[in-house]
């Protein structure tokens, strides 16, 4: 006979797998994790979304603002420097006003009403692509937006 008898322990048997309850409670234990982790991810991708429009609208603003200075007039759109059909983080164009020639009722507005702006606008319509030209409209405060003559270059919402 050999000599490693084999023998029936209760005791092993029960403690050889996972229990149903613990397999539970590591399920209850990822869903708190994911939970807590999708919407951290979520607001990380936005900040650095808004990061790269940030920087596309500085950059550009840059590039208009050097056209003006040789051109002594604004550009009439972003083809003039090079960007046209540029596209936002979102994947929609970046959107441009001279206001000379659209007038004051085309301009991005503050919450009193008064133009942002002196020569030109220049934004991107954000994470839900809706805009409208009074910076304080909801659909606007997502808006990436260029203000005080590029001195401010930021979200709508954080304007003031």
């Amino acid at each position: 006979m050999n000599s490693r008898a084999h023998f029936y322990c209760a005791h092993c048997a029960r403690t050889a797998g996972f229990t149903l309850i613990e397999l539970l409670l590591a399920l209850v234990i990822l869903g708190v994790l994911a939970a807590i982790a999708v919407p951290s991810y979520s607001k990380y991708r936005d900040r650095a979304l808004i990061a790269q429009a940030v920087n596309d609208i500085a950059g550009m603003n840059v590039q208009l603002q050097q056209y003006l200075a040789e051109n002594h007039h604004v550009a009439p759109d972003l083809s003039a420097i090079g960007a046209s059909g540029k596209l936002d983080p979102w994947g929609r164009p970046y959107v441009y006003v001279d206001i000379e020639t659209a007038g004051v009722g085309g301009a991005r507005k503050d919450k009193n009403l008064v133009p942002i702006n002196t020569e030109f606008d220049l934004y991107s319509e954000g994470k839900d692509g809706a805009s409208a030209p009074p910076i304080t409209a909801a659909q606007s405060r997502d808006d990436v937006i260029l203000a005080n003559d590029g001195k401010y270059i930021g979200l709508a919402s954080d304007y003031e």
